[in-house]
């Protein structure tokens, strides 16, 4: 099983270290940042999960959490807290926070929501994946192009119309060297 590597971002030192070292206890590698800058440094080291205070001099945890998902629209971050506002909540989850959760926490509830954003994020780059595989039939070669239907409800194009819609291209047809030597066997074969 591959350790989850998780970014933890807030300015208060007690919080930072203990939280470091009670993560860490429990399996997972833990860098941290003592505010949000230094973060934004760190995002290019490919977190699974960053954890995020919200207020924070210079930059916050919302300009962390948008920076993150621009840099990686996939990015799981996780707000903890002190400050509880409704409004804070609603803006982060409607910017793409993974959770919200105020402090004081419950540790175990902390653990569980973590898990939770880690297994979500697995999920989504399962989707990802299978959303970046291009369905071809492997009887006729035709090509599903989901790009405007829901996913696995896309229309099946021939090669040469699926690479025309998507690039502007015409294809010719043509034989390989190798189609050319068997097409050629063939006709011989035939012509006996």
């Amino acid at each position: 099983m591959t350790i989850k590597k998780i970014l933890l971002v807030d300015d208060e030192d007690i919080i930072r270290l203990t939280l470091q070292q009670d993560l860490q206890d429990e399996g997972y590698a833990v860098d941290t940042a003592a505010d949000g800058k230094t973060a934004v440094t760190m995002l290019d080291k490919g977190y699974d999960l960053i954890i995020t205070d919200l207020m924070m001099e210079g930059v916050d945890g919302i300009a962390l959490l948008e920076t993150a998902r621009k840099n990686d629209s996939q990015q799981a971050v996780f707000i903890l807290t002190g400050y509880g506002e409704l409004n804070s909540a609603i803006n982060a989850l409607r910017l793409g926070a993974a959770d919200y959760l105020l402090k004081p926490y419950n540790y175990e509830e902390l653990l569980l929501r973590i898990e939770n954003c880690l297994d979500k994020q697995e999920l989504r780059k399962k989707v990802k994946f299978y959303e970046d595989i291009l369905p071809i039939c492997c009887d006729c070669k035709k090509i599903r192009d989901d790009e405007n239907n829901e996913f696995g409800k896309g229309e099946w194009l021939t090669t040469e119309e699926y690479f025309y819609r998507k690039t502007d291209f015409k294809l010719s047809h043509s034989y390989c060297p190798e189609c050319k030597k068997k097409c050629l066997r063939q006709i011989e074969e035939m012509g006996r």
